[in-house]
């Protein structure tokens, strides 16, 4: 049992740790508002390009390609989403928060926090597999976020427009840049894939402490019952469903892990920037994310401890 504690120890404080720096970094004033916006940009547009790249075009195929395992994180994520679509509006009467609500409920911070978990506890030549569930995720999350927010906003949905939006998507490119070169056979130089692998190792650290240095406290006071539902189900009713339902299905070892690195971790950040963009309840996207991000500290340490002590991984 003590052996499992400090596998599940090692999987989430290293993560929390590094989101504290940037607690610190911002409690320090050590970077404006306007500083932290272009950081911000830059590991988005370059780190993420360079980390997809360098995974996906180093990665072997014949050993991380997992079809059923992506498979099962695209229908997951569907039924998640069309859970919330209907379920949400039975007590939720106002449009902005219903759109808010159901983004927080099916759109996790898998690319921040479900691939460094996966790292901690297989280490990094572990991690190119949920890097293949990217792919697949990211787009499936974009195209369902603007779908949901402009449906309790009644604008107009454009397919074509937000397929655009994802392939420019740096982690996306990135992706396609590694995957083409690796089946094309086309040999990327040392000196030029150094930097490359250098910058990919750096993404994970920098981008959790620009996390933690953006996170603003907001009050909670005029949407204290939709925040505790969200919470609730984006920590822990959502990631119990799908990896008892991935334990009956026969998932092990880092598949099941992958699949609750996708389905277990806090609101994704992204999701406060288009609730501000897409006029939605900005305030509540926001605490959805302040709030799962603090108390999924201690909601993934359960999870990884539970699965590790009845020897699922």
């Amino acid at each position: 049992m003590y052996d499992n504690f400090l596998v599940a120890v090692g999987a989430v404080v290293p993560l929390f740790v590094l989101m504290g720096l940037g607690v610190f970094i911002k409690a320090m004033r050590l970077l404006t508002e306007e500083e932290l916006k272009h950081v911000n940009r830059m590991v988005f547009d370059v780190f993420f390009f360079c980390m997809m790249f360098y995974n996906m075009y180093t990665t072997e195929l014949a050993k991380t390609f997992r079809p059923q395992l992506m498979i099962f994180g695209a229908v997951g994520v569907l039924a998640v989403f069309v859970l919330a679509m209907i379920i949400v509006p039975q007590f939720e009467k106002e449009n902005k928060r219903r759109g808010a609500m159901v983004q927080a409920i099916f759109r996790s911070n898998f690319v921040l926090i479900g691939i460094p978990l996966v790292d901690n506890i297989f280490g990094a030549e572990a991690i190119a597999i949920p890097t293949m569930m990217i792919a697949i995720i990211v787009p499936i999350y974009n195209v369902l976020a603007v779908l949901c927010l402009e449906t309790f906003r009644g604008g107009k949905f454009s397919l074509p427009k937000i397929l655009l939006g994802v392939f420019k998507n740096p982690m996306i490119l990135g992706a396609l840049c590694g995957l083409i070169l690796l089946l094309l056979n086309i040999p990327v130089p040392e000196p030029v894939l150094k930097p490359i692998r250098q910058v990919a190792a750096a993404t994970t650290p920098v981008a959790l402490i620009i996390l933690g240095a953006s996170i603003k406290r907001g009050s909670f006071h005029a949407h204290l019952r939709q925040l505790v539902t969200c919470v609730t189900a984006r920590l822990i009713v959502v990631p119990g469903i799908m990896i008892a339902l991935a334990i009956h299905l026969g998932f092990r070892g880092i598949d099941l892990v992958t699949i609750m690195s996708v389905f277990a971790p806090p609101c994704a950040v992204a999701g406060f920037a288009m609730a501000q963009q897409m006029n939605s309840d900005a305030d509540l996207a926001g605490n959805c994310v302040v709030y799962t991000s603090a108390l999924s500290c201690f909601t993934i340490f359960g999870w990884v401890l539970l699965l590790k002590s009845f020897g699922f991984f």
